[in-house]
Protein backbone atom coordinates (compact mmCIF):
# COMPACT_ATOMS: atom_id res chain seq x y z
CA UNK A 1 0.00 0.00 0.00
CA UNK A 2 2.73 2.20 0.28
CA UNK A 3 4.38 1.57 -3.32
CA UNK A 4 4.41 5.35 -5.16
CA UNK A 5 4.08 5.47 -8.86
CA UNK A 6 6.88 7.75 -10.80
CA UNK A 7 6.17 10.72 -12.39
CA UNK A 8 2.77 10.78 -11.54
CA UNK A 9 -0.02 12.67 -13.80
CA UNK A 10 -2.89 15.07 -12.47
CA UNK A 11 -6.16 13.62 -12.73
CA UNK A 12 -9.14 16.17 -12.01
CA UNK A 13 -12.72 14.92 -10.93
CA UNK A 14 -14.97 16.12 -13.59
CA UNK A 15 -13.34 18.81 -15.96
CA UNK A 16 -15.61 20.85 -17.68
CA UNK A 17 -15.41 20.02 -21.42
CA UNK A 18 -15.84 23.79 -22.81
CA UNK A 19 -14.80 24.31 -26.26
CA UNK A 20 -14.37 27.29 -28.74
CA UNK A 21 -18.17 27.49 -29.70
CA UNK A 22 -18.89 28.29 -26.59
CA UNK A 23 -16.20 30.99 -25.57
CA UNK A 24 -17.02 32.63 -28.86
CA UNK A 25 -20.96 32.72 -28.06
CA UNK A 26 -20.26 34.61 -24.52
CA UNK A 27 -18.05 37.09 -26.59
CA UNK A 28 -20.57 37.58 -28.55
CA UNK A 29 -23.17 38.35 -25.79
CA UNK A 30 -21.11 40.27 -24.06
CA UNK A 31 -20.59 42.59 -27.05
CA UNK A 32 -24.30 42.26 -28.03
CA UNK A 33 -25.09 44.75 -24.54
CA UNK A 34 -27.75 42.54 -23.09
CA UNK A 35 -26.36 40.03 -20.54
CA UNK A 36 -29.09 39.33 -18.49
CA UNK A 37 -32.11 37.08 -19.97
CA UNK A 38 -33.06 37.66 -22.92
CA UNK A 39 -32.77 36.34 -26.87
CA UNK A 40 -30.09 33.50 -26.38
CA UNK A 41 -31.76 31.87 -22.93
CA UNK A 42 -35.25 31.88 -25.20
CA UNK A 43 -33.16 30.25 -27.65
CA UNK A 44 -31.90 27.61 -25.48
CA UNK A 45 -35.12 27.28 -23.95
CA UNK A 46 -36.23 25.90 -27.11
CA UNK A 47 -33.41 24.04 -27.75
CA UNK A 48 -33.88 21.81 -25.19
CA UNK A 49 -37.51 21.22 -25.41
CA UNK A 50 -36.66 20.43 -28.81
CA UNK A 51 -33.88 17.79 -27.60
CA UNK A 52 -35.59 15.94 -24.59
CA UNK A 53 -39.06 16.09 -26.91
CA UNK A 54 -40.82 18.25 -23.92
CA UNK A 55 -43.42 21.11 -24.70
CA UNK A 56 -42.13 23.43 -22.27
CA UNK A 57 -39.07 24.43 -20.76
CA UNK A 58 -38.23 27.16 -18.15
CA UNK A 59 -34.38 28.41 -17.86
CA UNK A 60 -33.54 29.14 -14.20
CA UNK A 61 -30.20 29.80 -12.66
CA UNK A 62 -29.82 26.83 -10.71
CA UNK A 63 -31.36 22.82 -10.35
CA UNK A 64 -31.99 23.80 -6.90
CA UNK A 65 -34.35 26.93 -7.97
CA UNK A 66 -36.17 24.70 -10.95
CA UNK A 67 -36.97 21.78 -7.92
CA UNK A 68 -37.97 24.72 -5.47
CA UNK A 69 -40.27 26.38 -8.06
CA UNK A 70 -41.60 23.15 -9.31
CA UNK A 71 -43.03 22.02 -6.07
CA UNK A 72 -44.97 25.43 -5.76
CA UNK A 73 -45.83 24.42 -9.36
CA UNK A 74 -47.03 21.32 -7.42
CA UNK A 75 -49.08 23.18 -5.06
CA UNK A 76 -46.66 21.80 -2.20
CA UNK A 77 -47.08 23.62 1.48
CA UNK A 78 -46.69 23.58 4.58
CA UNK A 79 -48.12 20.58 6.56
CA UNK A 80 -47.57 18.46 3.39
CA UNK A 81 -45.50 15.25 2.94
CA UNK A 82 -42.79 14.82 -0.34
CA UNK A 83 -41.65 11.16 -0.67
CA UNK A 84 -37.66 10.97 -1.85
CA UNK A 85 -34.88 9.31 -1.61
CA UNK A 86 -31.57 9.86 0.88
CA UNK A 87 -29.52 8.96 -1.57
CA UNK A 88 -28.73 12.35 -3.57
CA UNK A 89 -27.56 15.62 -3.21
CA UNK A 90 -29.09 17.68 0.09
CA UNK A 91 -30.91 20.27 -2.12
CA UNK A 92 -33.33 17.61 -3.02
CA UNK A 93 -34.27 17.21 0.35
CA UNK A 94 -33.79 20.93 1.28
CA UNK A 95 -36.37 22.75 -1.23
CA UNK A 96 -39.32 20.14 0.79
CA UNK A 97 -38.18 21.97 3.53
CA UNK A 98 -38.06 25.52 1.82
CA UNK A 99 -41.65 25.00 0.68
CA UNK A 100 -43.24 24.06 4.78
CA UNK A 101 -43.14 20.14 4.00
CA UNK A 102 -41.42 17.14 5.45
CA UNK A 103 -39.00 15.10 3.48
CA UNK A 104 -40.13 11.55 4.10
CA UNK A 105 -36.92 9.21 2.91
CA UNK A 106 -37.33 6.36 1.52
CA UNK A 107 -34.41 3.58 1.06
CA UNK A 108 -33.23 2.90 -2.79
CA UNK A 109 -32.78 -0.40 -4.23
CA UNK A 110 -29.34 -1.59 -3.28
CA UNK A 111 -28.62 -2.26 -6.89
CA UNK A 112 -29.65 0.45 -8.90
CA UNK A 113 -29.09 2.61 -5.77
CA UNK A 114 -32.68 4.59 -7.13
CA UNK A 115 -35.59 4.66 -5.38
CA UNK A 116 -38.87 2.37 -6.57
CA UNK A 117 -41.93 3.08 -6.81
CA UNK A 118 -42.79 0.11 -5.21
CA UNK A 119 -40.84 1.36 -1.93
CA UNK A 120 -42.13 5.14 -2.61
CA UNK A 121 -46.08 3.73 -2.78
CA UNK A 122 -45.48 2.44 0.92
CA UNK A 123 -44.47 5.52 2.21
CA UNK A 124 -47.90 7.09 1.22
CA UNK A 125 -50.01 8.94 3.59
CA UNK A 126 -52.72 10.95 3.59
CA UNK A 127 -50.51 14.10 3.90
CA UNK A 128 -48.46 12.97 0.99
CA UNK A 129 -48.59 15.81 -1.93
CA UNK A 130 -45.76 14.67 -4.45
CA UNK A 131 -43.02 12.10 -4.97
CA UNK A 132 -39.58 13.43 -5.90
CA UNK A 133 -37.38 10.60 -6.95
CA UNK A 134 -33.78 11.46 -8.37
CA UNK A 135 -32.18 9.84 -11.38
CA UNK A 136 -29.30 8.96 -9.74
CA UNK A 137 -25.73 9.02 -11.07
CA UNK A 138 -27.13 8.92 -14.62
CA UNK A 139 -29.36 5.77 -14.61
CA UNK A 140 -33.13 6.44 -15.43
CA UNK A 141 -35.33 5.52 -12.97
CA UNK A 142 -38.63 3.61 -13.40
CA UNK A 143 -40.55 6.80 -14.40
CA UNK A 144 -43.43 4.99 -15.79
CA UNK A 145 -44.15 3.15 -12.44
CA UNK A 146 -43.58 6.42 -10.71
CA UNK A 147 -46.02 8.29 -12.82
CA UNK A 148 -48.56 5.30 -12.55
CA UNK A 149 -48.09 5.60 -8.94
CA UNK A 150 -48.55 9.35 -8.72
CA UNK A 151 -51.86 8.99 -10.51
CA UNK A 152 -53.31 6.42 -8.18
CA UNK A 153 -52.26 8.34 -5.27
CA UNK A 154 -53.99 11.54 -6.54
CA UNK A 155 -50.20 13.49 -5.74
CA UNK A 156 -47.71 15.53 -8.09
CA UNK A 157 -44.98 13.60 -9.86
CA UNK A 158 -41.38 15.85 -9.91
CA UNK A 159 -38.34 14.13 -11.09
CA UNK A 160 -34.73 15.26 -10.09
CA UNK A 161 -32.68 15.03 -13.16
CA UNK A 162 -29.63 16.37 -12.55
CA UNK A 163 -27.92 13.48 -13.43
CA UNK A 164 -29.82 12.48 -16.42
CA UNK A 165 -29.97 15.15 -19.31
CA UNK A 166 -29.57 12.66 -21.60
CA UNK A 167 -31.30 9.84 -20.53
CA UNK A 168 -34.32 7.81 -21.28
CA UNK A 169 -36.53 5.22 -19.41
CA UNK A 170 -38.07 2.07 -21.64
CA UNK A 171 -37.54 3.88 -25.05
CA UNK A 172 -38.90 7.78 -23.23
CA UNK A 173 -37.01 10.28 -22.35
CA UNK A 174 -36.73 12.19 -19.43
CA UNK A 175 -38.04 15.56 -19.10
CA UNK A 176 -41.11 13.96 -20.46
CA UNK A 177 -42.68 11.35 -17.91
CA UNK A 178 -43.23 13.68 -15.02
CA UNK A 179 -45.54 16.39 -14.34
CA UNK A 180 -42.26 18.37 -13.88
CA UNK A 181 -38.46 17.32 -14.69
CA UNK A 182 -35.64 19.32 -13.17
CA UNK A 183 -32.01 19.52 -14.30
CA UNK A 184 -28.93 20.80 -13.70
CA UNK A 185 -26.27 22.67 -15.36
CA UNK A 186 -23.35 22.64 -12.79
CA UNK A 187 -19.61 23.38 -13.79
CA UNK A 188 -19.70 19.35 -13.20
CA UNK A 189 -22.52 18.45 -15.11
CA UNK A 190 -22.66 16.82 -18.94
CA UNK A 191 -24.32 19.80 -19.75
CA UNK A 192 -22.52 22.95 -17.85
CA UNK A 193 -23.47 26.66 -18.13
CA UNK A 194 -21.32 27.01 -15.17
CA UNK A 195 -24.48 27.37 -12.72
CA UNK A 196 -28.16 26.79 -14.19
CA UNK A 197 -30.85 24.66 -14.97
CA UNK A 198 -34.17 24.02 -16.46
CA UNK A 199 -37.74 22.73 -15.89
CA UNK A 200 -39.53 20.76 -18.40
CA UNK A 201 -42.80 20.25 -18.65
CA UNK A 202 -46.31 19.27 -20.45
CA UNK A 203 -47.95 21.74 -18.70
CA UNK A 204 -48.47 25.48 -20.37
CA UNK A 205 -50.22 27.11 -17.49
CA UNK A 206 -47.28 25.91 -15.02
CA UNK A 207 -44.67 26.85 -17.75
CA UNK A 208 -46.04 30.49 -17.36
CA UNK A 209 -46.30 30.34 -13.65
CA UNK A 210 -42.77 29.21 -13.22
CA UNK A 211 -41.36 32.33 -15.33
CA UNK A 212 -43.15 34.78 -13.60
CA UNK A 213 -42.16 33.31 -10.03
CA UNK A 214 -38.80 33.10 -11.67
CA UNK A 215 -38.32 36.77 -11.82
CA UNK A 216 -39.65 38.19 -8.96
CA UNK A 217 -43.42 37.86 -9.94
CA UNK A 218 -43.26 40.37 -13.01
CA UNK A 219 -45.43 39.59 -15.58
CA UNK A 220 -43.18 41.10 -17.94
CA UNK A 221 -39.41 40.11 -17.68
CA UNK A 222 -36.58 42.40 -18.99
CA UNK A 223 -36.41 41.29 -22.37
CA UNK A 224 -39.89 42.61 -22.94
CA UNK A 225 -39.37 45.71 -21.04
CA UNK A 226 -36.41 46.92 -22.46
CA UNK A 227 -35.98 45.65 -26.09
CA UNK A 228 -36.63 48.19 -28.44
CA UNK A 229 -40.39 46.65 -29.35
CA UNK A 230 -40.80 46.13 -25.36
CA UNK A 231 -43.80 47.58 -22.96
CA UNK A 232 -42.18 49.46 -20.28
CA UNK A 233 -44.56 48.98 -17.65
CA UNK A 234 -45.13 45.49 -15.68
CA UNK A 235 -47.56 44.36 -12.88
CA UNK A 236 -46.15 42.19 -9.68
CA UNK A 237 -48.48 39.36 -9.45
CA UNK A 238 -46.43 37.28 -7.04
CA UNK A 239 -44.02 37.09 -4.79
CA UNK A 240 -41.50 35.82 -6.47
CA UNK A 241 -37.65 34.86 -6.77
CA UNK A 242 -34.66 35.77 -8.19
CA UNK A 243 -34.10 32.30 -10.27
CA UNK A 244 -33.60 33.61 -13.68
CA UNK A 245 -30.99 32.64 -16.05
CA UNK A 246 -29.31 34.75 -18.02
CA UNK A 247 -27.85 35.40 -21.69
CA UNK A 248 -24.05 34.28 -20.54
CA UNK A 249 -24.79 31.23 -18.98
CA UNK A 250 -27.21 30.18 -22.01
CA UNK A 251 -25.13 31.16 -24.34
CA UNK A 252 -22.69 28.11 -23.33
CA UNK A 253 -25.30 25.78 -23.06
CA UNK A 254 -26.51 26.69 -26.50
CA UNK A 255 -23.59 25.02 -27.96
CA UNK A 256 -23.28 22.24 -25.15
CA UNK A 257 -26.57 21.47 -25.81
CA UNK A 258 -25.51 20.80 -30.02
CA UNK A 259 -22.37 18.31 -28.64
CA UNK A 260 -23.91 17.10 -26.17
CA UNK A 261 -24.19 13.65 -28.10
CA UNK A 262 -20.64 13.47 -28.96
CA UNK A 263 -19.32 14.20 -25.50
CA UNK A 264 -22.11 11.18 -24.15
CA UNK A 265 -20.43 9.18 -26.42
CA UNK A 266 -17.21 9.87 -25.18
CA UNK A 267 -18.09 9.41 -21.83
CA UNK A 268 -19.78 6.24 -22.70
CA UNK A 269 -16.25 4.76 -23.89
CA UNK A 270 -14.52 6.00 -20.59
CA UNK A 271 -17.49 3.87 -19.32
CA UNK A 272 -17.12 0.49 -20.75
CA UNK A 273 -12.65 1.19 -20.14
CA UNK A 274 -13.23 1.70 -16.49
CA UNK A 275 -15.94 -1.59 -16.76
CA UNK A 276 -13.61 -3.87 -18.73
CA UNK A 277 -10.13 -3.18 -16.61
CA UNK A 278 -11.30 -2.70 -12.72
CA UNK A 279 -14.03 -6.07 -13.49
CA UNK A 280 -11.58 -8.44 -11.41
CA UNK A 281 -10.82 -6.23 -8.44
CA UNK A 282 -12.63 -5.57 -5.44
CA UNK A 283 -14.96 -3.01 -6.48
CA UNK A 284 -18.76 -2.98 -7.00
CA UNK A 285 -19.45 -1.34 -10.52
CA UNK A 286 -22.75 -0.03 -11.82
CA UNK A 287 -25.02 -2.69 -12.73
CA UNK A 288 -26.22 -2.47 -16.44
CA UNK A 289 -29.65 -0.42 -17.44
CA UNK A 290 -32.79 -2.62 -18.23
CA UNK A 291 -33.44 -3.38 -22.21
CA UNK A 292 -35.04 0.21 -22.97
CA UNK A 293 -33.17 2.42 -20.44
CA UNK A 294 -30.34 4.86 -21.65
CA UNK A 295 -27.69 5.70 -19.03
CA UNK A 296 -26.95 9.10 -19.27
CA UNK A 297 -23.43 8.29 -17.75
CA UNK A 298 -22.82 10.84 -15.25
CA UNK A 299 -21.14 9.30 -12.41
CA UNK A 300 -19.12 6.52 -12.32
CA UNK A 301 -19.70 5.05 -8.51
CA UNK A 302 -18.16 2.18 -7.35
CA UNK A 303 -18.18 0.45 -3.68
CA UNK A 304 -15.30 -0.43 -2.06
CA UNK A 305 -15.16 -3.68 -0.34
CA UNK A 306 -12.59 -3.57 2.31
CA UNK A 307 -12.44 -7.18 3.60
CA UNK A 308 -11.53 -8.42 0.06
CA UNK A 309 -9.57 -5.13 -1.10
CA UNK A 310 -7.44 -3.95 2.29
CA UNK A 311 -8.66 -0.73 1.90
CA UNK A 312 -11.74 1.38 3.56
CA UNK A 313 -13.23 3.98 1.11
CA UNK A 314 -11.59 6.57 2.65
CA UNK A 315 -8.61 5.26 2.78
CA UNK A 316 -8.55 4.32 -0.79
CA UNK A 317 -9.73 7.62 -1.93
CA UNK A 318 -6.92 9.20 0.53
CA UNK A 319 -4.00 7.35 -1.21
CA UNK A 320 -5.65 8.26 -4.56
CA UNK A 321 -5.41 11.90 -4.43
CA UNK A 322 -1.60 11.09 -2.73
CA UNK A 323 -1.20 10.24 -6.50
CA UNK A 324 -2.63 13.19 -8.42
CA UNK A 325 -6.29 11.60 -8.72
CA UNK A 326 -9.02 13.15 -7.56
CA UNK A 327 -12.39 11.38 -6.61
CA UNK A 328 -16.28 12.18 -4.92
CA UNK A 329 -18.74 10.51 -2.63
CA UNK A 330 -22.51 10.50 -4.24
CA UNK A 331 -23.48 10.85 -1.23
CA UNK A 332 -23.42 10.89 2.29
CA UNK A 333 -27.33 9.82 2.97
CA UNK A 334 -29.00 13.09 3.54
CA UNK A 335 -30.78 11.53 6.51
CA UNK A 336 -27.42 11.56 8.18
CA UNK A 337 -27.00 14.89 8.04
CA UNK A 338 -27.29 16.70 11.34
CA UNK A 339 -29.92 18.87 10.71
CA UNK A 340 -31.84 16.29 9.13
CA UNK A 341 -30.92 14.16 12.29
CA UNK A 342 -32.01 16.94 14.53
CA UNK A 343 -34.81 18.80 13.12
CA UNK A 344 -36.71 15.26 12.18
CA UNK A 345 -35.55 12.52 14.81
CA UNK A 346 -33.46 10.70 11.36
CA UNK A 347 -31.19 7.54 12.42
CA UNK A 348 -28.72 5.27 11.20
CA UNK A 349 -30.65 2.46 10.49
CA UNK A 350 -33.84 3.87 8.82
CA UNK A 351 -32.60 2.98 5.42
CA UNK A 352 -30.02 0.49 5.48
CA UNK A 353 -29.46 0.43 1.66
CA UNK A 354 -28.84 3.84 1.16
CA UNK A 355 -26.46 3.99 4.03
CA UNK A 356 -24.28 0.86 3.13
CA UNK A 357 -24.15 2.63 -0.51
CA UNK A 358 -23.24 5.70 1.72
CA UNK A 359 -20.30 4.23 3.30
CA UNK A 360 -18.64 2.52 0.68
CA UNK A 361 -19.02 4.36 -2.45
CA UNK A 362 -16.50 6.34 -4.17
CA UNK A 363 -16.77 8.43 -7.84
CA UNK A 364 -14.44 7.81 -10.03
CA UNK A 365 -12.94 10.43 -12.66
CA UNK A 366 -15.54 11.04 -15.84
CA UNK A 367 -15.34 13.33 -17.90
CA UNK A 368 -15.39 14.03 -21.94
CA UNK A 369 -12.81 16.51 -21.67
CA UNK A 370 -10.57 13.49 -20.36
CA UNK A 371 -7.69 12.07 -21.93
CA UNK A 372 -7.17 8.40 -22.83
CA UNK A 373 -3.92 8.98 -20.40
CA UNK A 374 -6.07 10.35 -17.79
CA UNK A 375 -8.04 7.09 -17.76
CA UNK A 376 -5.50 4.68 -18.17
CA UNK A 377 -3.81 6.64 -15.11
CA UNK A 378 -6.92 6.50 -12.43
CA UNK A 379 -6.85 2.68 -14.07
CA UNK A 380 -3.20 2.19 -13.37
CA UNK A 381 -3.16 3.30 -9.59
CA UNK A 382 -6.30 0.98 -9.16
CA UNK A 383 -5.05 -1.84 -10.22
CA UNK A 384 -1.41 -1.33 -8.06
CA UNK A 385 -3.46 -0.41 -5.00
CA UNK A 386 -6.16 -3.45 -5.18
CA UNK A 387 -4.50 -6.44 -7.02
Amino acid sequence: MGVMLADPLVVDFAPPDVGSAEIDEVLAVLRSGWLSTGPRVAQFEQSFARYVGAEHAVAVNSCTAALHLSLLAAGVGPGDEVVTTPLTFCATANVIVHVGATPVFVDVDPRTMNLSPEAAGEAITDRTRALLPVHFAGRPLDSAGFRALASRAGVAHVEDAAHCVEGASQGERVGTLADLTCFSFYATKNLTTGEGGMITTASAAAADRLRVWSLHGMSRGAWSRYAANGVARYDVVAAGFKYNMSDLQAAIGIHQLASLEARHARRAAIWQRYDEALADLPLVRPVAVRVGDRHARHLYTVLVDERAGGWSRDGLQEALRARGIATSVHFTAVHLHSYYAERYGCRRGMCPNAEAISDRTLSLPLSSAMTDSAVDRVIEVLRLLLS
